[in-house]
């Protein structure tokens, strides 16, 4: 009987003590009810970060695809299109000069005893003692035209009389320059008529400078050639634009070649008549 109640009080006072006390809490601490919410939150937590990262691939992709999309737009020909074939300032510019500098060159051929003195003027005049510069003859002094047969030169300094004599007997003029008698700054130069020979090297020279530019147009109708092929091949152009570009070039270049050869034409009648 006394050890039956030895024990039942022995249960009692576990029951009670602190430390039952402790593991009661501990056990409950342990119980599912109290993890429930942080386990819910963690998985909360984790489901929303795989939402996060699931959707910054998806707009990648989408970037990766907007890049992409000026692709359709390069066959699209008015995007392409970056040069004009139409444009053929460059071949005009090539014609115009030619021409301008063949009037230049016929101008100064003498015809019909006339003489131009431009051809005078224009000639190259060493200067100094190893002739280390070069200077127009009309930089150095005056030239004037005395009637059809003679052209007077009054140079500005005596030290510059004997470079000047030099470039005008040198040239291809056939020309000998007298000193005055009454100035030693002056040079009397007498015209000689035109001969036969005379004419025939005039026309010859005139013909040089006609093939001089003839083939200045056809280096410019050239390098127009390439320009549309190469628009052609890298398609900056559409063909038929190249084609019709083409069609204008050749007309323009034969325009040019024509009016050339009529200035050649006119100035070869005039020496030969002469």
């Amino acid at each position: 009987m006394s050890s039956r109640l030895s024990t039942t009080m022995y249960r009692s006072a576990l029951r009670l003590s602190p430390r039952g006390l402790t593991r009661g809490q501990t056990s409950l601490s342990a119980s599912p009810f109290s993890f429930s919410s942080p386990l819910r939150s963690s998985s909360l937590s984790g489901s929303i970060q795989t939402c996060s990262f699931a959707s910054s691939p998806a707009l990648y992709k989408k970037k990766d695809k907007g890049k992409k999309s000026p692709a359709p737009a390069e066959s699209d020909p008015s995007l392409v299109e970056t040069e004009d074939p139409f444009d053929l300032s460059q071949l005009d510019s090539g014609i115009s000069g030619a021409v301008s500098r063949l009037k230049d060159n016929l101008s100064k051929l003498r015809a019909g005893g006339r003489f131009n003195t431009t051809s005078i003027e224009v000639l190259k005049v060493q200067v100094g003692k190893e002739n280390q510069e070069s200077f127009r003859l009309s930089d150095l002094a005056q030239v004037i035209p005395k009637g059809g047969r003679t052209v007077t030169i009054l140079v500005s300094e005596e030290e510059l009389v004997k470079p000047v004599t030099s470039a005008i007997i040198s040239s291809n003029l056939s020309l000998t320059p007298q000193p005055d008698p009454h100035n030693a700054l002056q040079l009397n130069i007498p015209i000689p008529p035109p001969t036969k020979e005379s004419r025939a090297q005039s026309v010859q020279v005139a013909k040089q400078a006609f093939e001089k530019a003839a083939g200045t147009v056809r280096d410019s109708r050239g390098a127009m050639h390439k320009r549309l092929q190469e628009m052609q091949k890298k398609k900056l152009a559409r063909p038929d634009d190249v084609r019709k570009a083409h069609d204008q070039m050749e007309k323009t270049t034969d325009k040019g070649q024509k009016e050339i050869k009529d200035l050649f034409d006119a100035a070869k009648k005039t020496l030969e008549q002469a």
